[in-house]
């Protein structure tokens, strides 16, 4: 395994004072000398960086209501950081939200992504002390960009779980943005499975003191699959706790992923504890697997602070364990790359969901070989 404890990229003051626009106009043309997008060129965007319309594929599933753009919700977690999420604005005629008051139990909104370049806008909130699990299930073979805005009020438990399991040729964006109130919790998960592209960037940051977050990430890329995540935490208010943590299994010579991993700890973030990890298994030859961890902190007041990721081959011990006691060396690696994502998988906290992810998993073993 190859273990990197400093990242290498854009220094992370620069990420937090990155402008944000509504107006596209306002973005560089898209190339791979930008930060941004130095690992994605954008030929593999399905046009999503150009002009686009309004999302007109099925919803079903959990009850959502809809806003006009012009509703003061709109932005008031986050606004456009990139020429895509810039055209989403621009494009989208109305906010499609959701709202958890009291316990709501688990809810699931399935999007069809059947559609080319279309673009759609999500208004989450969690009303104080509201309890509940809202699932996003993305499939189809289309190409969408989006925006998910997530406000979490004080004292509330709230999961998030967005699923990307398109088809092949599919084109997938999303900004994820999240604002996390006093002692609020939120569990935010992503889980990217198919799709030719997916690219999503979450955000994170504090309007009150001692809110915890989690996020967390499974990925299995294949074939010419490119991956990429892009967690973001802004440590903004003190006693504040994040805890980042995503993995990823690649096989195929021409499979990318992609993980640049970033937390800022402000002066005024006194009693932060965060932690950041990226591991990728890498199943075959030509597989390639970038993952740039970032960590800045400001202030020495801090209850602890660290970030890792570590990129390899499969375990040879771990395997010989596994033929030790009969077990084929096809299936001790497909048993491998289980237990690898099942990790994260098992800790979505829905078990329908868990099963139906992992039966998936599954079918993407079948191509795993000596």
């Amino acid at each position: 395994m190859k273990d990197h404890s400093h990242g290498a990229g854009i220094p992370l003051q620069i990420r937090s004072e990155r402008p944000r626009s509504t107006n596209p106009s306002d973005f560089a043309a898209i190339t791979i000398r930008d930060e941004q997008w130095r690992y994605l060129h954008v030929d593999r965007l399905g046009g999503l960086e150009g002009a686009l319309t309004p999302f007109s594929g099925g919803v079903k599933g959990a009850k959502t209501g809809q806003v006009a753009v012009a509703d003061s919700i709109r932005g008031s977690v986050g606004l456009p950081e990139d020429l895509v999420a810039a055209n989403v604005w621009q494009a989208t005629t109305d906010v499609r939200t959701f709202t958890f008051e009291g316990e709501m139990g688990t809810h699931v909104l399935d999007l069809d992504v059947s559609g080319e370049r279309q673009a759609i806008s999500l208004f989450i909130e969690a009303k104080p002390f509201s309890r509940g699990t809202l699932v996003l299930n993305h499939t189809g073979s289309g190409s969408l960009a989006q925006i998910v805005e997530i406000l979490i009020h004080e004292e509330a438990d709230i999961n998030v779980v967005s699923v990307q399991n398109l088809n092949d040729t599919a084109v997938f964006t999303s900004s994820h943005f999240a604002k996390l109130g006093r002692n609020a919790k939120l569990k935010h998960v992503v889980v990217s499975l198919g799709g030719k592209t997916i690219r999503v960037v979450p955000s994170v940051t504090f309007s009150g003191p001692g809110a915890n977050i989690q996020m967390l990430g499974a990925y299995f890329a294949n074939g010419d699959q490119h991956i990429e995540h892009r967690p973001f935490v802004d440590h903004n208010q003190p006693n504040c706790v994040s805890d980042v943590a995503y993995k990823g299994a690649l096989q195929g010579q021409k499979a990318h992923t992609v993980w640049v991993g970033d937390v800022l700890i402000r002066k005024e973030a006194e009693g932060t504890k965060t932690y950041e990890l990226n591991r990728n298994l890498l199943l075959t030859d030509g597989a390639r697997a970038d993952s740039v961890p970032n960590l800045e902190i400001e202030t020495g007041q801090i209850e602890g602070a660290g970030h890792a990721s570590a990129s390899g081959r499969f375990d040879d011990e771990q395997l010989f364990y596994l033929q030790a006691r009969g077990i084929s060396e096809q299936d001790a690696k497909r048993l491998v790359v289980k237990g690898f994502l099942n990790d994260v998988i098992s800790k979505i906290g829905v078990p329908e969901l868990e099963d139906s992810l992992n039966a998936d998993i599954a079918s993407k073993l079948e191509g795993v070989s000596k």
